[in-house]
């Protein structure tokens, strides 16, 4: 994949790598545009975002950009022609996936960097610091969430000014579902990885009583042991509605001022876990926010933290640019072993992976999955590739690593949070709402009119890139600095709106019954 530079940005298009079949458009070119360097004149009006063909297409022809396959064309495209949906579309290819043979030496800074954070007595450092009511099934969401809404009231936790918040998480599943198996397994695995975050002081979990998703085999099956930072209730032990809020409240009550003691101290950025997201994608998204989040990433690699690349969907057609970083060919095996699931899993939906697509990535100048894949990894930046996760699994390698998780960008967080993020990076083209609790989320725009119309919700404009104030590095230095504010307590944009709440969405594999 070619660097973006400024002195393409400056021009009506870009040309991503000398062996592209197409260059981008960086505003709308009406049909009968010079386009200057590329001897060709646009035969289409040519949205912004869009792609133009620079050469002679024929039937069946591979089509680059990046110098990567992003599709075969379905008719002889000619010179100047707008490249879209229209005229190209996903065939199966070999991928050379090559693996290990990117793998480098990671360089170290002169100086670490360091962030406010909240030590834990088992060592993590937290960047938020909630207490948590999480519902085990979709029958006690009501009661977690009335337990939450009581410390919402005005001055209900003025005298815990340590505290973030008491938030309920609550989802809609927990029953109708096996007992046993795959499905189960991922719910009671995110549900104890919210339970047991660094950025929650302490949970409440609350359940049915009668439900699939049976408490004592949730507390079984994950480790986990209640004290006085972990309790748990069933709504029909406790005897109904009015019975179980008071309970939940009065637990709350015990919870506040051991949570409410603690401090914000200089902590090592080896200590920040991001997990990387990106929705509403547009045609430049793999031209400015996802490589400037990339640029980041290495960043924050070299200072020792950790960034979780996820939305398995979303890397189809690009999964041979991680194998080449994987750190072993067993680390590398593991993401094309995903990618077979995957397939697998579309073919027994009835779906396909190019499905995936929006019609808003459409609209935006993506066109097959192949494409939107090849932007979405730059997201993971350059270094090396340590570890594959599978969904809602503890993280606990440092560097860079995959989770596997749907593109769907609610589920797709649920699990690196339950994994161990401790922030999100969102980059969206065009425009997201979307927060997550209790992990902060700041929000990358990918182009300054997006960052203009929603800068309530952008926390960063990464448009500066293709109106040529900044460098991609530039960029990715800026984000670094604002992910060492945004976990120092900065509020993003979404915490400051109060997003997150509602965003809790364990991923539901299984058939509900």
């Amino acid at each position: 994949m070619g660097d973006i530079t400024p002195q393409f940005i400056r021009t009506a298009t870009l040309r991503l790598n000398p062996a592209d079949d197409v260059v981008i458009a960086t505003r709308e070119l009406p049909a009968g545009t010079l386009i200057t360097g590329e001897a060709i004149t646009t035969a289409d009006k040519i949205p912004s975002g869009h792609k133009v063909a620079t050469r002679a297409i024929a039937l069946g022809q591979p089509v680059r950009r990046y110098n990567q396959i992003i599709g075969f064309a379905t008719q002889p495209i000619a010179p100047g022609q707008h490249v879209h949906v229209h005229n190209i579309e996903v065939q199966s290819f070999a991928r050379d996936y090559a693996f290990s043979s990117d793998v480098k030496p990671v360089a170290k800074p002169d100086k670490p960097a360091t962030f406010m954070g909240i030590k834990r007595k088992d060592g993590r450092v937290a960047t938020r610091n909630y207490l948590g009511v999480i519902s085990t099934v979709n029958c006690s969401a009501t009661v977690s969430q009335a337990v939450a809404n009581h410390f919402a009231k005005p001055g209900a936790l003025d005298a815990f000014p340590n505290v973030d918040g008491v938030v309920a998480l609550t989802h809609s599943s927990g029953c109708g579902m096996d007992s046993t198996g795959e499905g189960i397994d991922v719910l009671r695995r995110t549900i104890a990885g919210y339970a047991t975050h660094a950025n929650f002081a302490g949970v409440l979990l609350i359940g049915l009583g009668c439900e699939a998703n049976q408490m004592s085999a949730l507390l079984i099956a994950q480790g986990l042991e209640e004290g006085g930072l972990l309790h748990t209730m069933n709504i029909q032990d406790i005897g109904g509605t009015r019975k179980c809020i008071d309970w939940g409240i009065a637990r709350i009550n015990e919870m506040l001022p051991l949570a409410n003691q603690v401090k914000r101290e200089p902590c090592p950025a080896s200590h920040i876990t991001i997990g990387l997201q990106c929705g509403g994608s547009d045609g430049y998204s793999g031209i400015t926010a996802n490589p400037a989040l990339g640029a980041a990433v290495d960043i924050l690699v070299s200072h020792g933290g950790t960034a979780i690349l996820s939305e398995t969907p979303e890397i189809y057609g690009a999964e041979h640019l991680l194998t080449r970083r994987a750190v072993s060919r067993e680390v590398g095996e593991k993401i094309v072993t995903r990618i077979k699931w995957w397939e697998d899993y579309c073919e027994r939906n009835k779906g396909e992976m190019n499905n995936n697509p929006s019609p808003g990535n459409k609209a935006g100048g993506l066109t097959t999955i192949l494409e939107k894949s090849l932007g979405a990894v730059a997201k993971g930046g350059t270094t090396n590739l340590v570890d594959v996760y599978e969904y809602a699994m503890p993280v606990t390698k440092k560097g860079f690593v995959y989770m596997d998780t749907p593109g769907y960008d609610p589920v797709s967080a649920t699990g690196q949070v339950a994994g161990g993020a401790n922030l999100i990076c969102f980059t969206t083209g065009r425009g997201s709402a979307y927060g997550c609790v209790p992990s902060p989320s700041m929000k990358l725009a990918t182009n300054t009119p997006l960052y203009l119309k929603q800068t309530d919700d952008m926390d960063i404009n990464c448009g500066e890139i293709l109106d040529g104030g900044a460098t991609v590095q530039q960029l990715g230095q800026k984000i670094f600095e604002r992910v060492l504010e945004i976990a120092s307590g900065k509020k993003s944009k979404s915490e400051e709106w109060g997003y997150g709440h509602l965003e809790f969405a364990p991923w539901i594999i299984g058939a509900t019954m």
